[in-house]
């Protein structure tokens, strides 16, 4: 009995069989770091996982000697893993020599038996991870890059062929002849404020395209146009703008540099002066186009209280809402930034803007099916919604 009892120990405590067939490849479309490794397994009913190990590179040898190991713990992983396209081991150290590859590496794999018992390990060819020219993840980014840019191309051709592109109306641009013309009837200034960055933010630019428009109309109406600033390069952008508007009115004489100053680059500092010359001049009609911030309130407000027109517009979500409560007409995020387009009725913008309405359009597609499959994988993980879903968020780079 004690024999047999030696017996069934020694089969209990077996060494699993070793893997065979241990191959190891560059993982193709790839930035270089990671490899895949296929090997073949026993029985799964023999095996608990597989332990794969690494070489270590000259460099980790040099860095951690006299204590420096030969290999390196990779990860563990099921026993399976290594069937079909093999399991993929990612972070490689770089090569010193070349930071888009990797050292040649070598790969082992043993099995960890269901008593505890380790099998041998089998060692893998040689391997050296390689950066790709295209990367498979970002597939989906360049299909997005090529629906939108080619949607946006497309309608600009479209639109220089003579095909109508409309915009919806926008009350707050179609009120600014309404404005400067009251300001012109009751002989008060029309005030500008192109908000208070510089020319680097794109508010600030899409304010002073604006201002064009609003100065030619002044030009015509015969209206006196104040604009202050609190940037240098800003105050030399809207004398130009202004300028060019008088004469393409026809009344270049009626440009007065003056009316377009610097007044300082302190944010409240520069608040109080445009407040102060609300109150005492008491303009008719306040546009504020641009970038702001506390002063927002501040700005309208005042406006509000010399009973001005007040026509705003900002891409800041914060200062949004003191404006709607504020002011009379307010462009709300990209119906500011769209508003050349729209004044000018210039068809290479308006083509542009058609076609990057189509990329959003597109944009709220895959997010609706993304969100819809994701769903369904909620409710069934092993199911094919589940692999339908784990495909499309690697094919957007998720």
């Amino acid at each position: 009995m004690a024999a047999a009892m030696l017996s069934a120990n020694a089969g209990a405590l077996a060494m699993p069989p070793a893997p065979t067939n241990v191959v190891a490849t560059d993982r193709p479309g790839d930035g270089g770091g990671a490899v895949m490794l296929q090997w073949t397994a026993p029985a799964p009913s023999e095996v608990k996982e597989a332990r794969i190990e690494r070489s270590a590179t000259a460099a980790e040898l040099k860095a951690s000697a006299p204590n420096s190991a030969a290999w390196i713990s990779v990860a563990s992983a099921p026993t399976l893993a290594g069937e079909g396209l093999g399991f993929e081991i990612t972070d490689l150290p770089p090569s010193a020599a070349n930071k888009s590859s990797t050292d040649q590496l070598v790969f082992r794999v043993a099995f960890l038996g269901t008593d505890g018992e380790m099998s041998a390990f089998t060692d893998s060819n040689t391997v050296v991870g390689v950066a790709n020219i295209f990367l498979a993840k970002k597939l989906g980014l360049a299909v997005s890059l090529v629906l939108v840019c080619g949607s946006v191309i497309l309608w600009i051709l479209l639109a220089r062929a003579g095909r109508s592109v409309k915009i919806r109306r926008i009350a707050a641009l179609d009120a600014v002849d309404e404005a400067i013309g009251r300001a012109t009837e009751m002989g008060r200034p029309v005030l500008f404020v192109p908000g208070i960055q510089d020319m680097t933010d794109i508010q600030t630019v899409a304010g002073v395209t604006i201002l064009g428009r609003v100065a030619k109309t002044a030009a015509e109406y015969d209206a006196t146009l104040e604009v202050p600033t609190c940037r240098s390069i800003v105050m030399s952008a809207c004398r130009d703008t202004v300028q060019a508007a008088h004469f393409g009115a026809g009344r270049p004489e009626t440009y007065r540099e003056a009316n377009i100053n610097y007044i300082t680059d302190e944010q409240f500092g520069y608040v109080a002066y445009v407040a102060g010359r609300m109150v005492r001049e008491k303009p008719a009609a306040c546009f504020y186009m641009g970038a702001f911030y506390a002063e927002s309130l501040v700005l309208a407000e005042n406006g509000n209280a010399v009973g001005a027109i007040q026509i705003a517009g900002t891409a800041e979500p914060s200062q949004l809402p003191f404006f709607v409560a504020a002011c009379d007409y307010t462009l709300i995020g990209e119906e500011f930034l769209a508003a050349s387009a729209y004044l000018s009725g210039e068809r290479d913008q308006l083509g542009s803007i058609k076609g990057q309405d189509l990329g959003k359009l597109i944009a709220v597609m895959v997010i609706l099916v993304g969100c819809v499959l994701a769903t369904v994988a909620a409710f069934a993980p092993e199911g094919a919604s589940a692999r339908a879903s784990a495909a499309f968020q690697n094919f957007l780079g998720g």
